[in-house]
């Protein structure tokens, strides 16, 4: 019999916020914590996928949210299809030993797909008239009624742009408590740390008052699993640090022209097609795409010169950190500490894209924090969000313009490595002595193989599962 596992990603969670959460520092207390060495880049695809299948980066082939898709010519950030992950995922591995483990998956990220019994996902409708209404994905298909009816409907836009708010953690916690007496493990992700700490950096009170809140919410969880001899896991990917300089690497490389836009409508468009270099930039870390051999060692050297980057890594460089995977750009750079990268390409805002404008996750070629803030040169951004939202409610096609494309009110970031244990992520767990002082991300895996009650050749096989 294994034992039933609950394991929650309270991303964000660092020793320094965990003196403002006392439900989690209690389990901490009682159980046994360890600093985790996550990986590069330090974001939430790349280290999720660690945790699941114990493989750097080079080995499951999450090099970041996103990348370059070579074979299609495109930049794609947060997919969702599992295939696109390698390696054997933990429960894969039990299931060798127990056929009938069953897991559910409420928001960890490539959801769709996976060999999971339950899964919730958020998932929008993209209607054909271009209207965008929350939602999530779910299987089984009836599986979506059942939270709607007990939950309401997937807060969407509580969960990621300038609304986010901690609504969606409790609707995570709300479904997660209704899946997990089902599963024998259930795997749980709450973001809400994500948006403060990066709207007013990891110091602020407003940081403080967002890990008090997610403790409160997290805490009927845990308390579901105490009552029900639930063994409980406690993971987090990154720790989110001070930023105050923002680096437009994508602006530089088209001002020594080697980045390419075309122009539709009076809007300038990334060219990856023809670019022969650009950038996917993704928090403190970017890949560098490099269309010809022979301009390598221009663009290290343009890059390099950038005020900003810490590092500029080659294969080797890459392979030292496990982050050489043919996804991965010819070089990769990584920020100074307080530093982060914008995937802005264009020089004048006026040829800016309309989706530069908007909560836009799937068509911006990077990540943009800036999608957290209304505009604040914009004295009537929250009228005009109100009045496009009753437009939705009535019907109608909308396009919400409140996203500013000033950069600088960022006040944390992450991605690179931690440079102090006070900054990095956690691992907590509800058993004594289980956890002792430190933990590496590619060792989370064989963890929760040992708190589910996997066997010894289990485990074992496990390595031989996942080392090609």
């Amino acid at each position: 019999m294994m034992d039933q596992l609950l394991v929650v990603d309270v991303v964000g969670l660092t020793p320094d916020l965990l003196q403002h959460m006392p439900r989690l520092r209690r389990l901490a207390d009682t159980g046994s914590s360890a600093v985790l060495d996550t990986v590069l880049p330090a974001v939430t695809c790349s280290v999720q996928s660690t945790f699941l299948t114990g493989l750097p980066p080079s080995g499951h082939g999450i090099v970041g949210n996103g990348w370059y898709f070579r074979d299609l010519g495109e930049v794609f950030l947060w997919r969702q299809h599992n295939a696109l992950v390698g390696g054997e995922k933990v429960w894969e591995t039990i299931r060798r030993q127990d056929p009938g483990y069953t897991v559910a998956n409420v928001c960890w990220w490539y959801a769709m797909g996976a060999s999971t019994d339950w899964t919730v996902t958020p998932r929008p409708i993209y209607y054909a008239d271009g209207k965008k209404a929350p939602d999530c994905y779910t299987r089984p298909p009836e599986l979506r009624d059942e939270l709607v009816a007990e939950l309401g409907e997937f807060p969407l836009f509580q969960y990621w742009g300038p609304t986010a708010s901690i609504r969606s953690t409790e609707w995570i916690v709300g479904a997660a408590r209704r899946l997990m007496p089902r599963a024998d493990l259930t795997l749980a992700y709450l973001p809400h740390l994500d948006y403060d700490l990066q709207r007013f950096g990891p110091d602020a009170p407003e940081a403080h008052q967002a890990a008090r809140d997610v403790d409160a919410a997290l805490a009927p969880l845990l308390d579901d699993a105490a009552r029900a001899g639930t063994r409980v896991v406690v993971v987090s990917e990154y720790g989110i640090t001070r930023a105050d300089t923002p680096v437009d690497v994508n602006r530089l490389l088209r001002a020594e022209g080697l980045l390419e836009v075309y122009t539709q409508d009076g809007m300038e468009y990334l060219d990856p097609w023809v670019s022969r270099a650009f950038a996917v930039a993704d928090h403190q870390v970017a890949h560098v795409y490099v269309a010809d051999p022979a301009d390598l060692e221009r663009v290290r050297a343009v890059c390099a010169g950038l005020e900003g980057v810490a590092e500029v890594l080659d294969a080797s460089g890459q392979a030292a950190v496990g982050l050489d995977h043919p996804r991965s750009g010819e070089l990769v750079l990584v920020a100074e500490p307080t530093a982060w990268f914008t995937y802005y390409y264009w020089d004048d805002d006026d040829r800016a894209p309309d989706f530069a404008r908007g909560v836009e996750i799937h068509r911006k070629p990077g990540y943009d924090p800036a999608e957290l803030f209304f505009d604040p040169e914009d004295r009537l951004v929250k009228a005009k969000a109100a009045l496009t939202l009753a437009r939705k409610a009535a019907g109608l096609r909308y396009a919400m313009k409140v996203v500013p494309l000033d950069p600088s009110p960022v006040r944390g970031t992450h991605g690179r490595l931690p440079a102090r244990d006070g900054d990095s992520p956690m691992v907590l767990c509800d058993r004594p002595d289980v956890l002792d002082g430190r933990i590496a991300a590619t060792d989370v895996r064989d963890l929760l193989l040992r708190m589910a009650g996997a066997s010894a050749v289990a485990a074992a096989d496990a390595g031989a599962g996942t080392s090609s």
